[in-house]
């Protein structure tokens, strides 16, 4: 195999383990555990997430952490950027084909890396959908639904609340949400 197909092959690799949780120094572990437990203290805990970001670039765990702190301060903004910024590291990790063809149906099922991606496509949605972009919270979802056609990773149901607030349908009016899949809601 040539050095740069071996060399993807173990930056893939990595990020899939990342993505579980693998591969963390003890020291950026350390950082975004504390900063867990400083989390009712934002102006000491976002340094220490930063300062994890900082000390791991390409990997998934300090981006997650970051993500959710932003998330569950309700700084959605800031939320959706971390989200594109783990966008772009996934897709870096995946390769520069990934995409071309929708991934194997075991691969959105099994395979930690494409699970990231496609859930991170859905997280961002959700957020231009929390933003009031729906216009890009509907990109995000038809490319969900080109990559994930089987809809494992629950995409369908975030088109359905698009669709509903786009055709004005008012609160407590009764859903016809799909139990799993992509129906016939158009993107």
């Amino acid at each position: 195999m040539h050095a740069d197909g071996l060399r993807f092959a173990n930056d893939l690799a990595a990020f899939a383990d990342g993505v579980i949780g693998a591969g963390l120094s003890p020291q950026v572990e350390a950082l975004i555990k504390e900063a867990g437990r400083l989390h009712h203290l934002p102006q000491q805990a976002l340094p220490l997430l930063e300062q994890a970001r900082a000390a791991a670039p390409r990997h998934p765990a300090p981006l997650i952490a970051l993500y959710r702190y932003y998330f569950y301060s309700h700084d959605l903004a800031l939320a959706r950027a971390t989200g594109e910024n783990a966008l772009a590291i996934a897709l870096t990790a995946l390769g520069p084909n990934f995409g071309d063809q929708p991934p194997s149906h075991e691969a959105t099922r099994t395979d930690p890396a494409v699970r990231f991606y496609l859930f991170t496509l859905k997280g961002l949605a959700y957020l231009n959908m929390r933003l009031d972009d729906m216009a890009e919270a509907r990109l995000l979802l038809s490319e969900l639904r080109r990559l994930d056609p089987q809809d494992h990773v629950s995409g369908a149901l975030l088109l359905q609340v698009l669709n509903r607030h786009e055709n004005g349908l008012p609160e407590g009016a009764p859903a016809g949400y799909p139990v799993r899949g992509w129906g016939s809601a158009g993107t």
